[in-house]
């Protein structure tokens, strides 16, 4: 997944709007594209007890066809693809730049926010086993002795995909676009030659079949609704990958291939269950002849292995931003790219999420199965978004509250019902996305929460640097010994005297030529240019104080930044700087504002986290450490 930074779209030459639109089908449409595996003959099953009538399966394919237009093309690709934050798009971006004019509600925005991001971490963990199983299911057409071979193949396709995260995709990334481009136009084919079977599918167009069918069908139009919801699926990918692509690529790759492609093939699956309704069992595969079989299971496959690419690049990248937006502790993150800081690795949630994915392939054996789990992770965070969206407007375009209200109401509605309709599967298995979107929420709520009281409690014994400066600079019998060299001190109050520093003078009693009292501090935007990146303040002839800036895209390579703000002025030798980080040893305690179990987690959280010295990229051998307690 590319994160260069596109051109600016009016300068974007053809052959460059060409090659980004093309890398957009791989990455942005993977996951949408592999819906037709599944999405028709999961809604196909509520309406088949008594045998399927005409009426029903033109009136699901129109409700396929307009919940594609409805949600996709006008929810995502014509609204909110307009709704970035410097060109960057999902709900932890979106969420960041709404706290920027946050009125009062900001507790709401951010548990909104990290609902989203927590949905969105669950449907990544979810979309890899329900899309390689569907796909490696077509074995069984192919022979049905392969049919115990299937939960196999697909946990060994799935632990290779998870192993070769850490070599990086960007050798095989090229060729994303392509293979998910030809896999499009193999479901358009197959598509056309069989409308033929019955041009009367054509009458889907017509929305008057999608609403009487919900108007006649009554509970079980609503039930068949959760299955119509497959089809949309990762269609929260096109907003969180605006950013490596832009918008008008993600929006020629939808209007000139993947939209016109889904709705053919749809069309083509609901003309031949008319034709033929003993199909109904696998419309998708059945589609084919039977010589097309294995090289179309060959392809699908490849196609949910980019899509599941996708969703785990793009889990990699939610967890960054949530990082340096200060919702998670750091963890280690690997750049799999010299040249591209966009293709990167973080090792404890790779591991989260393929322990997770080979747990759901293993529990629920089928995607018959576990599309039933399916969707509430998804349009729990398509409601999110609206709801986001609607104070977007509000705040960022000026719209009024009765413009935005008809805008985005009959969106948040329908999005409801479908929600509504998703609920109705929770027993069985719809409690798995919630359990862990629940997880994520509360790790991440806990981390903020807990981040904040341990600021409050340190903050009542910090001595201000100000003062402590004047008192350090006096001359006097007892000042400390002065040493050569320069001692940078990290912090994340720029206002008080950091304890290292204190703890420094308190142990070893030196103090150096010079000290830098450097805190690191991520903006609400996605990236930081050059010259804005350090805040230089000279506080006394010893002692200055340095702001780094970062975006919550950006990597947050301290050493780099250093050696940029040396070229501006700032002189040390940075063989002769060294680092000092305080280690705070923290101790749970009942009065702290947070349950005991709510402490506990954010004490293992704390511990877990990944070392500073090497999170912020600091030469190994230029780091101290100096420890303290503190009852949380």
């Amino acid at each position: 997944m590319s994160e260069e930074s596109h051109p600016n779209e009016s300068q974007m030459t053809p052959k460059k709007l060409f090659y980004l639109a093309l890398g957009s089908v791989g990455v942005v449409y993977g996951d949408i594209g592999t819906s037709p595996l599944y999405a028709f003959r999961e809604a196909l099953k509520p309406v088949a007890h008594d045998g399927v009538t005409r009426f029903e399966v033109i009136s699901l394919i129109s409700l396929m066809i307009w919940a594609l237009t409805i949600i996709v093309t006008i929810k995502y690709v014509l609204f909110l693809l307009r709704a970035d934050n410097e060109g960057e798009g999902g709900t932890l971006s979106l969420l960041a730049l709404l706290m920027k004019t946050a009125n009062g509600h900001t507790a709401i925005l951010m548990l909104l926010g990290l609902m989203g991001a927590a949905l969105f971490l669950g449907d990544a963990m979810i979309t890899p086993a329900l899309s390689v199983l569907s796909a490696v299911e077509g074995l069984k057409l192919v022979t049905p002795r392969l049919s115990e071979y299937i939960v196999p193949i697909s946990v060994v396709i799935l632990a290779l995909l998870f192993v070769v995260q850490s070599r990086g995709t960007g050798a095989v990334a090229r060729f994303f676009g392509p293979i998910t481009a030809v896999w499009f136009l193999v479901m358009a084919a197959a598509g056309i030659s069989h409308i033929s079977d019955d041009f009367g599918i054509l009458a889907a167009f017509n929305p008057y079949y999608a609403v009487s069918f919900l108007l006649h069908e009554g509970f079980y139009g609503v039930v068949v609704l959760g299955a119509v919801f497959l089809t949309v699926t990762g269609a929260e990918a096109l907003y969180a990958d605006l950013g490596h692509f832009g918008r008008r690529p993600i929006q020629w790759a939808w209007f000139l291939l993947v939209f016109p492609a889904l709705t053919l093939n749809y069309l083509g699956q609901g003309a031949l269950v008319l034709g033929n309704p003993e199909t109904m069992s696998d419309p998708f595969y059945l589609m084919y002849p039977k010589w097309a079989l294995l090289p179309v299971v060959i392809l699908a496959t490849a196609a949910t292995i980019i899509a599941s690419q996708a969703v785990i690049t793009g889990a990699f990248s939610m967890v960054r931003q949530g990082i340096n937006l200060g919702f998670l502790p750091r963890m280690e993150i690997l750049f799999t790219s010299e040249t591209n800081t966009g293709q990167i690795f973080v090792p404890s949630v790779n591991a989260v999420l393929f322990i997770g994915v080979i747990f759901l392939v293993l529990s629920f054996k089928t995607s018959d199965a576990l599309a039933t789990a399916y969707g509430i992770s998804v349009t729990g965070a398509m409601v999110v978004t609206s709801i986001m969206a609607f104070e977007f407007v509000r705040a960022r375009w000026n719209w009024s509250l009765p413009v935005a209200v008809i805008a985005l109401a009959p969106l948040v509605v329908l999005e409801l019902i479908f929600l509504g309709a998703n609920l109705l599967k929770i027993h069985d298995g719809g409690y798995i996305p919630i359990l862990i979107a629940t997880a994520f929420t509360v790790i991440m709520w806990t981390w903020r929460r807990g981040t904040a009281i341990l600021m409050e409690k340190t903050r009542h014994t910090d001595i201000p640097l100000p003062s402590f400066v004047s008192s350090i600079e006096r001359k006097s019998e007892h000042s400390p010994a002065q040493v050569p060299g320069t001692a940078i001190f990290l912090t994340s109050d720029p206002e008080s005297a950091p304890a290292a520093l204190l703890h420094n003078l308190k142990h070893n009693h030196v103090l150096h030529d010079r000290n830098v009292i450097l805190t690191i501090r991520t903006v609400n935007k996605p990236r930081v240019p050059s010259h804005d990146r350090y805040k230089v303040e000279q506080i006394s002839e010893r002692f200055s104080r340095v702001e780094l800036l970062f975006g919550f895209m950006e990597s947050q390579n301290v050493s780099q930044a250093l050696a940029t703000l040396r070229k501006t002025g700032l002189k040390f030798d940075i063989m002769s700087t060294s680092f000092y980080l305080g280690r705070r040893k923290l101790v749970p305690d009942a009065k702290s504002g947070m349950p005991y179990w709510q402490d506990r987690l954010y004490i293992a959280l704390a511990n877990a986290a990944a070392n500073p010295s090497d999170y912020f990229r600091l030469p190994a051998n230029r780091v101290v450490e100096l420890g303290s307690h503190v009852i949380i």
